[in-house]
């Protein structure tokens, strides 16, 4: 069911001047209508206007760009990052880069269009990717293999564990990881899982990640060594690129308390929803993460029934798969959840 409106869509949303209320989306944080998170964007507009239309290698270089990206270091717990305006252009840089006969790309199974190069294709499973990255090492080739994966990719395979992703002969690959889904949710203080996986063997790692979703700005990161990311900025297509509006970037570094009290009420509410749908057996879900994934479609059209919207479309084109989920998010109210539980509670009494 499309559904077209003219505002933002918050917890609740109307349609054909029907009232439902909506559970999609990727606003984990429910941040973007937030009173005090507007606020603060209304007052870095006056201060650095509502776009900067200028390459980063200007000779005119605003300090906001450096100081973000040095906040983002620390933050996620890398040593050097780079912005750019969208976490999809952030992905592309970096599969870019690495196009080259100096490497050979991998693409695990889920991972994200963001990273592809042109007519790429994912393996399908773990085991094939495994068994092609094997087989590449012992050729002793002099092309590095470079892996791509999602760290949420919605299957279970890895966030939070990565048992999986430590079967791959990691230490002589470069791993590159998307983490679109987990930062600002996942990991200490919403740092996302490069800690994480940077505690395993690999030979090199760079997350590149989306910061439109949880975190709620239109920009995207790329975190990992100092030398990997002051090759990337000298690139033509860095510095090609317009960079994210910078009012965005001091927004984001103002807001910390509000992100701190929003992720301690997002999990409030995954563990109220948990609680109250303890005995249903339809959803699948990663821990302290507020995606439900399913694989009936008679779910979505029995919330829709009961005027509940969720998320389910076909993505990333209309060959794909279907995604059906049902996404809980900070700026949900205790009565949201508790309609939403009853409602998929009374899916046990279904034919």
């Amino acid at each position: 069911m499309k559904v077209r409106i003219q505002t933002y869509p918050g917890t609740t949303l109307e349609n054909k001047g029907d009232k439902y209320h909506y559970f999609g989306g990727t606003s984990y944080l429910g941040i973007q209508l937030e009173p005090q998170f507007t606020a603060i964007a209304l007052e870095m507009i006056k201060r650095y206007g509502t776009n900067y239309g200028a390459s980063r290698r200007s000779n005119i270089q605003l300090e906001i760009y450096e100081q973000a990206e040095t906040y983002l270091s620390g933050w996620i717990g890398s040593e050097a990052s780079l912005t750019m305006s969208s976490g999809y252009l952030a992905g592309q840089l970096i599969a870019q880069h690495f196009k080259s006969g100096d490497h050979r790309l991998f693409y695990a199974p889920n991972s994200h269009s963001a990273l592809y190069t042109s007519n790429t294709r994912p393996y399908t499973t773990y085991t094939t990717l495994n068994i092609a990255l094997r087989e590449h090492l012992d050729k002793k080739e002099r092309a590095v293999p470079v892996v791509f994966l999602d760290s949420i990719d919605f299957s279970g395979c890895n966030y939070p564990n990565f048992e999986i992703l430590r079967t791959l002969p990691l230490d002589s690959c470069i791993l590159v990881v998307d983490d679109s889904h987990g930062i600002g949710v996942v990991g200490e203080n919403g740092a996302g899982v490069y800690r994480t996986i940077k505690s395993l063997p690999c030979r090199e790692l760079l997350l590149c990640a989306s910061l439109g979703k949880a975190v709620g700005i239109q920009a995207g990161v790329i975190v990992g060594e100092r030398l990997r990311i002051e090759k990337l900025k000298a690139s033509d297509f860095f510095n090609g690129a317009s960079p994210a509006a910078p009012f965005y970037l001091a927004q984001f570094m103002e807001a910390e308390e509000i992100y701190n009290l929003k992720r301690k009420i997002l999990q409030k509410n995954i563990s109220l929803f948990l609680d109250l749908t303890r005995d249903l057996k339809i959803l699948n879900f990663m821990p302290q993460y507020p995606v439900f994934g399913y694989s009936d479609h008679n779910v979505t059209e029995g919330l829709r029934e009961r005027h509940i919207l969720v998320t389910d479309f076909r993505y990333p084109t209309e060959d794909s798969y279907a995604t059906n989920r049902i996404v809980l998010t900070a700026a949900h109210t205790e009565e949201d959840i508790k309609v939403l539980a009853k409602a998929l509670n009374s899916f046990k009494q279904m034919p």
